[in-house]
């Protein structure tokens, strides 16, 4: 796959060249309890992960791609499929725009559904899912704009500055048999 093409933006595989891009938002500690991230990553870290990105879905159960504008070219923000389930048919998806000057333009929205439909007709899921915290208000009005359903609550699920908040579930079924 080298890219997935929308009106706005094209998604597209990891290259060597975004080792800056990575290592600029996975250091950024503003999104560190979406990723899970509890340490700095070394660049020297990062570009093994690049080294390591073309390998197949199938056998790492993730993918990540980044999200680009279609005039310029620049890396945006990054979508990842992770916990790929080809038995149960499932998938969850994440989503990040980095930098607040691209929010809110209608990128997160054309990035979501083209690797939602990817998901579907390439990888054959029956349904894509995402966790969401519930404080993270943009995201919940996102996934459900594109039909993501709330389908449960994990109860202080997520500790963060010495508190808890809950994660809500999202799902995504594709009906098209």
């Amino acid at each position: 796959m080298k890219t997935l093409t929308g009106k706005n933006i094209l998604l597209r595989a990891l290259e060597p060249t975004d080792l800056d891009f990575l290592y600029q938002m996975e250091n950024d500690e503003s999104i560190w309890e979406v990723s899970n991230t509890l340490a700095p990553y070394s660049q020297f870290i990062l570009k093994q992960y690049l080294e390591n990105s073309h390998k197949d879905i199938f056998e790492v159960k993730q993918l990540r791609l980044v999200i680009s504008t279609l005039n310029n070219q620049n890396a945006i923000g990054c979508i990842d499929l992770f916990d790929f389930d080809p038995k149960h048919q499932r998938v969850g998806v994440g989503i990040l725009i980095s930098s607040t000057e691209d929010k809110q333009k209608g990128y997160a929205s054309e990035a979501l559904q083209i690797v939602t439909n990817y998901a579907f007709t390439h990888l054959n899921v029956h349904q894509v899912y995402a966790n969401i915290s519930e404080d993270n208000l943009a995201s919940i009005k996102l996934f459900e704009k594109l039909g993501f359903l709330k389908t449960g609550t994990k109860l202080d699920w997520i500790h963060s500055k010495g508190s808890y908040k809950n994660e809500l579930h999202y799902q995504l079924i594709n009906n098209v048999s």
